[in-house]
């Protein structure tokens, strides 16, 4: 038997959870699918959410999804297999891997990102520890310290050499595979940034994060290393039901979340690969009170029973 909702959220990170608070608030039925880990896991706090400063992400999804349940959401530890959309603009037919069937009249994907990192040894195991894609979350708490950057050849990598001496005047830049043209060089140099040349090889832990070793057996310490990861939509659920996308990959969407498919929304990193958590929270915010609005105004356009 299937069971309808007014709107299925899948994914229960900040975008999802704040999302279905609002439309719990605005009592719709409402189901969020959390399977899955969230993409900041490994974290131990999260910086820059006001009154949340110092969180741990665990903390704040296990505070959200009480608040969002306290309004009457369905909170459903599944993973989402398959979705179609029928004949109907209000018929979506969501099949969960525990063999549940879940239909919606609007969905909301809120899947998140996944991070491909550079395949160095260590990057893997000190990612979210003090191997580091975003100044504006860990920067204050690596401040004054000696800090590096994995050169590559991801557009991020100069914008993240110029900013990273506004928290420490010690900042290297390891070329790699990156290409510096004349005018890289003194810009880097304008701001004290150190630039060494030399493929690296791998990270030097011993316990933490002590430096970078270099092909030719160079060893540079460093006690947090900055890198810029490929992002990539967990955008499945979104192909599925055929949304656009842009040349690079991005479902598109419009200022709300709503995407190329009527009755579908998108929200958080799985459509903007540079929002952090209060971002991803407004996000969800802002997807929750457009969907609300259109199943208002889809009903005024229901006919009047007269009977």
């Amino acid at each position: 038997m299937s069971e309808l909702y007014d709107v299925v959220v899948v994914g229960g990170g900040t975008a999802g959870l704040s999302a279905a608070l609002v439309l719990t608030r605005s009592r719709r039925r409402v189901a969020v699918v959390r399977g899955g880990a969230p993409r900041n896991a490994p974290a131990e706090h999260m910086h820059g959410f006001l009154t949340r400063d110092g969180m741990s992400p665990g903390e704040l999804l296990e505070k959200g999804a009480a608040e969002v349940a306290g309004y009457g959401g369905e909170l459903i530890d599944d993973v989402v297999t398959d979705v179609e959309k029928g004949d109907g603009r209000d018929d979506f037919t969501i099949g969960l891997a525990s063999g549940r069937t879940l239909t919606a009249r609007r969905i909301l994907v809120a899947t998140g990102l996944r991070d491909e990192l550079p395949d160095l040894p260590g990057v893997r195991e000190r990612w979210g520890i003090d191997v580091l894609h975003c100044p504006y979350c860990h920067g204050y708490e690596v401040r004054d310290q000696p800090l590096g950057l994995l050169g590559g050849a991801d557009p991020r990598v100069p914008h993240l050499a110029l900013v990273l001496p506004q928290w420490s005047a010690d900042v290297t830049l390891f070329q790699h595979t990156m290409e510096l043209s004349d005018a890289d060089r003194a810009q880097f140099a304008a701001r004290g940034v150190r630039v060494i040349e030399g493929e690296v090889t791998r990270l030097v832990v011993d316990g933490t994060l002590r430096g970078v070793e270099l092909a030719d057996g160079r060893a540079v310490p460093c006690s947090a290393l900055f890198v810029a990861p490929t992002f990539l939509p967990n955008a499945d659920l979104l192909h599925a039901l055929g949304c656009d996308f842009d040349e690079k990959g991005w479902p598109i969407v419009d200022p709300s979340g709503r995407t190329s498919v009527p009755g579908v929304w998108a929200a958080g990193n799985v459509s903007n690969p540079a929002a952090q958590v209060v971002g991803a929270a407004a996000a969800g915010y802002s997807a929750a009170v457009a969907i609300n609005v259109d199943l208002a105004l889809a009903a005024a356009q229901e006919p009047v029973s007269t009977g």
